[in-house]
């Protein structure tokens, strides 16, 4: 009975621990202890018998009478709610006072019930699940990479079991060396680069303009933000050989909670659950429900009865929520350190990301408003504004068939003035100021990204060789060839058949895009029926505004149709991607995200563009309309132009757009967290109050997307796509992107926080593919914009007009006076004799002058009824048409040669970051030859100590 207390031991290696379990070389085999039981009780010759066995049986997955004996098995008996059988040692690590430290982990759920263990990971499972062999062989070798494990049933639903894992000290060692983890082990040595006397008085110029302005009201206090000492000290690759090198002031705290979570989820996913190549990875397991989920533990609650500021935070997820995620602190900065250390660098990264965009945003929301309020300034002066509020003897022709009336051009100044406000002088210098902001802007997130990368420590970092995915493994597990890289047979996908996938799935994605298409001409059919009945329309106001309530009722229709296009994409795209079988995850990624990016992008804008390049540019004129099907009359525009369906078209889409994702993002979390709630109080009693353990708290939150952060990038690349595309005729898309990225941080903030379970911490240097649609959709916007200006707006033919046939022809001038007369020059004349059978309007004109109508005007550049070439092209549209392209040409290539001038003058790593870079690895190199040294000198000392003779040693 001595030994039960005291242990049998074998030299160094612990075999027999009472409290729970049986070590032999690296195995553990586990045993049910009664919680009141003696420790007298125990049968040791089951125990040895348990030991012979397995030492026969080397292979620990498939020992049965471990399984026999391993509390992992799903016996009833081994779970009791909230007090389950370790396979810690919990005697052993009790102090003195351990009973409170113990109640009190016990209450936060963050600790096993010793109280000194940590939980790392949580895995979820249901008794009643079928898969028990497989998740009965994975939990024994869980135990077997060392990893300890504790196992909790639900209070409100004992048929959910929690398992709770915490890696140790050596286990995370081992894995930390095997996986590369940089680690702090010295102090950084700052020093300040050599500044000019220039500069200096600049700086000095400067701190004394600020001591009239508040101080520093963007940043957060220092005091609430925690010492992160990682960020202050040189790292290197975690190595045991070398461990005196490092900073280690605690062992339980060295690893942060994220590091120790990625070494857990790394080691589980490379743990075998049944005997076979493939039968491998806690993600299959997840897949064919035998664990139900897997997520790491939030640190505790985001809320205090205490405030931050007079107690501190009560953990980092309180700190997060009070400095990041809270509304009261909406224009801080936000604290991308601790982001980092809480959630990891991938999304660390998103965030650093979308503050760099916000921020960038300012200066393009200014010149926007500052352009449409040049417009609301030279309202009054504008001279084409004013002949069209005047024209009240000029008589339109009607714009529809048959219901259409004809209309005084008078009666759309109200859409004149408006189309002046996003259609002024200032339009051609904000399209260029946006193209080379776009640039700018990438530019300077690619030095920002170097900043953060050396901070982060990710300069030098390089992704693993990723795994192969367990379908294409599964697919082409026949065929194998030698990998160059790793010297080791892998599956082998032929190039025929993958040549074949991918031409099957770029015919799918044409025939999406085609979808998309018909789709718009749906609407375009829809725009063309319902002019005529709103033009009928009983309601004045109606009828009026027919083309106004068309062109809304249309975008309202358009947006639905996109949502629910959404839907049906992302399952295609889903699809597609599973049929080309890509090789590894990071492929599968990159070909999804950019098959969803092309179809969101095209469902998205393909409307915009029929408004932008093609309405009322082939309806024909009238007597010689152009139909569809030889029925419908194709769309004009309104007789102030065609940027006023543009505007509205963009200014629906985009705040409709903006304001469903941000519901959807955090409106669909709250709601089912609040349902979720709601069940356990009707089950459980309102009356009754239940203190959850923090894995219960957790588990009841919503998971993170499926795909991660893609749902996130993809919302803010098409804003930036509205942002830049056509912003030549929308000037306040920036400052409503602006406004929506100033909420959408801190709702993104709030649902990482409280809302979702806390995602796996993982590393990655960029953003990834994103990058790359970035600089294409920047090329796009330059096109575009030169297309908008040029085509859809009336710049082009004023300009022709001032220069060639006003009143300053041939003077060299293009003011105000210039353009008297320009309305007139812009319409034609029509006779309304000549109109078709089918277009001849009910109405013959009488109400304007008393006497039927004999002629209207139209807008276009045509020749008059009685000219040789009835409605034939004048010299004026030739002259317009010349300018158009021209102005494109040059708009482009100049656009494009400032873009690449810029790109060139920036570079992508800043010169102080270079110096340091280069100095930190001369210090390194430095300081770990004299740790090296440091630790022979002292081991030399020793050794003269012990009296031990010392020939031929270094130094």
């Amino acid at each position: 009975m001595e030994a039960s207390s005291s242990g049998l031991t074998n030299g160094k290696t612990k075999v027999f621990r009472p409290e729970g379990g049986v070590d032999l070389q690296g195995y553990q085999l586990d045993m049910q202890i009664l919680p009141d039981g003696p420790k007298s009780d125990v049968d040791f010759s089951e125990i040895l018998n348990a030991i012979q066995e397995m030492a026969k049986d080397v292979n620990i997955l498939f020992d049965e009478l471990e399984a026999v004996n391993s509390p992992c098995k799903d016996d009833d008996s081994l779970l009791h709610p909230g007090n389950l059988t370790s396979t810690s040692d919990d005697a052993s690590r009790l102090e003195a006072g351990g009973e409170t430290v113990r109640e009190k982990s016990k209450s936060n759920g963050l600790y096993f019930r010793d109280g000194k263990c940590r939980i790392d990971y949580i895995l979820v499972y249901r008794k009643s699940s079928p898969q028990t062999e497989k998740r009965e062989v994975f939990e024994r070798n869980i135990r077997a990479e060392g990893l300890q494990m504790e196992k909790e049933s639900s209070l409100i639903n004992s048929d959910i079991i929690f398992v709770k894992l915490h890696a140790p000290w050596e286990v995370l060692g081992r894995y930390a060396e095997q996986m590369n983890v940089r680690m702090p082990f010295r102090r950084k040595i700052y020093y300040l680069p050599r500044r000019y006397k220039f500069m200096s008085r600049i700086d000095k110029q400067i701190s004394r303009f600020r001591r009239w302005l508040p101080k520093k009201p963007m940043r957060l206090d220092k005091e609430t933000l925690p010492d992160l000492e990682e960020n202050d000290c040189y790292t290197a690759p975690f190595s045991q050989q070398r461990i005196h090198h490092f900073i280690i002031h605690n062992k339980d705290t060295f690893f942060n909670n994220a590091t120790r979570s990625r070494i857990v989820h790394h080691i589980l996913q490379r743990i075998k659950y049944e005997e076979g190549k493939n039968k491998i990875g806690l993600n299959r397991l997840l897949t064919n429900g035998s664990y139900e989920a897997a997520f790491p533990l939030h640190e505790g609650s985001y809320r205090s009865k205490n405030s931050i500021r007079t107690h501190g935070a009560e953990n980092h997820r309180h700190l997060l929520y009070e400095c990041w995620a809270s509304w009261g602190v909406w224009y801080k900065y936000q604290p991308l350190d601790l982001v980092r250390r809480y959630f990891g660098e991938k999304i660390g990264l998103y965030f650093a990301w979308l503050g760099w965009y916000t921020g960038m945003l300012f200066p393009a929301a200014f010149i926007g408003l500052f352009v449409f309020l040049y417009g609301v300034i030279t309202l009054d002066h504008c001279q084409v504004s004013k002949e069209v509020c005047q024209a009240t003897d000029i008589i339109m022709c009607p714009v529809c068939d048959k219901y259409c009336p004809f209309m005084r051009l008078s009666d759309s100044c109200v859409y004149a003035k408006v189309t002046h406000l996003f259609d002024n002088g200032a339009t051609v210098f904000f399209a260029v100021f946006m193209a080379v902001w776009a640039t700018v802007f990438l530019e300077f997130w690619k030095r920002r990204r170097a900043v953060i990368a050396y901070d982060w420590d990710l300069i030098d970092w390089e992704e693993e060789e990723e795994e192969i995915r367990p379908q294409f493994e599964a697919k082409y597990s026949k065929k194998e060839r030698m990998n160059p890289i790793s010297g080791k047979p892998e599956p082998y996908q032929a190039f025929a058949d993958k040549c074949s996938r991918l031409i099957v799935s770029a015919s799918g994605i044409f025939f999406m895009i085609c979808v998309v298409i018909a789709a718009v001409f749906g609407i375009v059919i829809y725009r063309v029926v319902t002019v005529s009945t709103f033009a009928a329309f009983k309601w004045a106001l109606i009828r009026n505004n027919s083309q106004v309530a068309t062109t809304g009722t249309a975008v309202c229709i358009n947006f639905c149709i996109i949502m629910l296009l959404n839907v049906l994409y992302e399952r295609v795209a889903l699809f597609l991607t599973n049929l080309e079988q890509p090789r590894t995850e990071s492929e599968w990624e990159n070909s999804f995200t950019l098959k969803m990016f092309l179809f969101q992008f095209v469902n998205l804008n393909s409307s915009t563009f029929y408004i932008a390049f093609f309405l009322g540019r082939f309806a024909g004129h009238p007597g010689a309309y152009l139909r569809l099907i030889n029925r419908w009359r194709l769309e004009e525009c309104h007789p102030s132009g065609c940027l006023i369906d543009l505007c509205m078209q963009m200014g629906i889409i985009m705040v409709l757009k903006q304001t469903w994702n941000n519901f959807m993002e955090l409106g669909y979390p709250l709601i089912q967290n609040w349902w979720t709630r709601r069940k356990v109080r009707q089950e459980h009693g309102p009356e009754r109050k239940i203190s959850f353990p923090q894995w219960e708290k957790d588990y009841n939150l919503q998971p993170m997307n499926a795909y991660g952060l893609f749902d996130e990038y993809l919302e803010m690349i098409l804003q930036f796509g509205f942002t830049t595309i056509f912003v030549a005729a929308f000037p306040l898309a920036p400052l409503l992107a602006l406004l929506n990225n100033i909420i959408e941080i801190r709702l993104d903030a709030y649902k990482f926080v409280t809302q979702w379970r806390r995602p796996l911490a993982s590393r990655a240097k960029d953003i990834g593919i994103w990058y790359g649609i970035l600089e294409g959709i920047g090329i796009l916007s330059v096109i575009t914009n030169a297309f908008v200006i040029a085509i859809t707006s009336d710049f082009i033919p004023r300009l022709v007009y001032a220069y060639k046939y006003g009143p300053c022809a041939g003077q060299g001038e293009a003011g105000q006076k210039c353009m008297v007369g320009y309305v007139n020059a812009s319409l034609s004349v029509f006779r309304i004799a000549d109109f078709e059978n089918r277009s001849e309007p009910e109405s013959d004109g009488s109400e304007f002058s008393g006497t039927p109508l004999k002629y209207c005007r139209y807008r276009d550049y045509r020749d008059p009824p009685h000219s040789l070439v009835p409605y034939g092209y004048t010299l004026q549209f030739w002259h317009v048409l010349a300018a158009r392209l021209a102005f494109i040409i040059v708009f482009e290539h100049l656009v494009f040669c400032i873009k690449h001038l810029i790109s060139y003058l920036i570079p992508d790593l800043p010169k102080d970051l270079r110096d340091r870079m280069r100095r930190e690895k001369y210090l390194i190199q430095e300081m770990m030859y004299e740790a090296e040294l440091e630790r022979l000198q002292k081991e030399r000392k020793e050794r003269k100590k012990n009296g031990r003779a010392h020939h031929n040693e270094w130094p």
